[in-house]
C-alpha cells in the first residue's frame, strides 16, 4: 500500500468521508456532529491520508488534527493535552477489508503524528462499533475520559495511546496507573 497526503475536501477524500458518515447514519441514526474544519487536516496542523493499492487506487483513508491550547475547549482541558493528535475519519472500503489495511492506516497516522511532534493519539468511537473498539484495544489503546461533542453521550468511548515510550512522556489524569 502507498499513502499520499490529500486535502480533507479533495473529491477523493470527500468520497471516503461521505462513506464514513453514511456508516454512522446506519449504525447510530445520524452523522458525526463533531465540528471539522478541512484546514485542521493540513500540515502542520494535521494530515489527511489516502491509501492506495497497486492497480486499484484509493481504498482507505484517515486523518489526524493536532490539539493546541486554543483548540481545546475549557471543558476538555482536564482530558486533552496540547500536542494530542486526534484521529478522525479512518475508513477502509468494505471490499478491501480483512487485509490489514486498517492497521497500516493507523500505523501511518501514528508515524506521521509522532514525526510532527505529537505525544499521543486520541480518538472517539462508540458502542455501536464493537469492531473498532476491539481493533483499537488490540493495538494498545486504552480508554480515557470522554471529550468533545460526545463527551457525556451514552455509548461514547474515547481512547488514547502514547506515541513515545511511557517513561519518556508525562502522565496525566487520563492515563491509567
Amino acid at each position: 500500500m502507498t499513502f499520499r497526503v490529500a486535502a480533507y475536501d479533495d473529491p477523493e477524500s470527500v468520497r471516503f468521508v461521505d462513506a464514513v458518515q453514511a456508516f454512522y447514519v446506519e449504525r447510530y441514526g445520524g452523522a458525526d456532529r463533531t465540528p471539522v474544519d478541512p484546514a485542521e487536516f493540513s500540515p502542520p496542523r494535521g494530515i489527511f491520508l489516502l491509501g492506495s493499492l497497486p492497480g486499484t487506487g484509493p481504498v482507505c483513508c484517515g486523518g489526524w488534527r493536532r490539539h493546541e491550547p486554543a483548540t481545546i475547549e475549557a471543558r476538555d482541558r482536564d482530558v486533552l493535552r496540547p500536542g494530542d493528535a486526534e484521529i478522525k475519519r479512518m475508513w477502509v472500503d468494505p471490499a478491501h477489508r480483512r487485509r490489514g489495511l486498517a492497521t497500516a492506516v493507523l500505523a501511518e497516522l501514528e508515524r506521521t503524528a509522532a514525526a510532527a511532534g505529537c505525544g499521543r493519539t486520541v480518538l472517539e468511537s462508540g458502542s455501536a462499533q464493537p469492531e473498532a473498539i476491539a481493533f483499537y484495544r488490540a493495538r494498545g489503546y486504552h480508554e480515557m475520559p470522554g471529550f468533545g461533542v460526545y463527551r457525556d453521550a451514552p455509548g461514547s468511548i474515547c481512547f488514547a495511546r502514547g506515541l513515545a515510550p511511557d517513561h519518556d512522556r508525562p502522565r496525566c489524569s487520563a492515563d491509567p496507573i
